[in-house]
């Protein structure tokens, strides 16, 4: 039997001029691409949750949308060498402030891509459109163009 879980994510987007940017970070174990995700937490909002993963995994704060952008899936072994299947629920967060010391600044690096760019990072089927619709138009999607100046 395959077991499933929740987690949650933050996409940080930056404009730079009229380019917009999304910032991905390494995974600890394996140093690929991902976005700033963890489990949900206890007396917190998913998208608080998301919001807090963003500072210690990315050292990022900004605004946060209250409404997901999207889901993606995938396998995650956990510490006993099982596989969990994760389903993995994004909230865009606007970044207002890129810190230089933060939690996990050991442990991860940190790189600002195109939306094009971070949908070939992420190689993450279910999150390819919806980072190619950035590209074209980010205020398209209302959750994001809420966040932006």
């Amino acid at each position: 039997m395959v077991q499933r879980a929740k987690q949650v994510a933050a996409l940080p987007l930056q404009l730079f001029g009229d380019r917009l940017k999304v910032l991905l970070i390494t995974s600890r174990d394996t140093g690929r691409w991902i976005m700033p995700k963890g489990w949900p937490m206890d007396g917190e909002k998913d998208w608080r949750a998301a919001e807090i993963e963003a500072l210690e995994e990315a050292g990022v704060e900004g605004t946060i949308s209250r409404k997901p952008i999207g889901e993606f899936e995938y396998a995650k072994v956990i510490n006993d060498g099982t596989s969990v299947q994760v389903k993995a629920t994004v909230y865009p967060l606007y970044v207002d402030k890129v810190k230089r010391r933060w939690k996990e600044r050991h442990q991860r690096k940190r790189h600002w891509f195109s939306p094009k760019g971070a949908a070939k990072a992420l190689k993450q089927p279910e999150l390819e459109d919806l980072l190619l619709d950035l590209k074209s138009n980010p205020r398209k999607n209302k959750s994001i163009r809420e966040l932006l100046p």
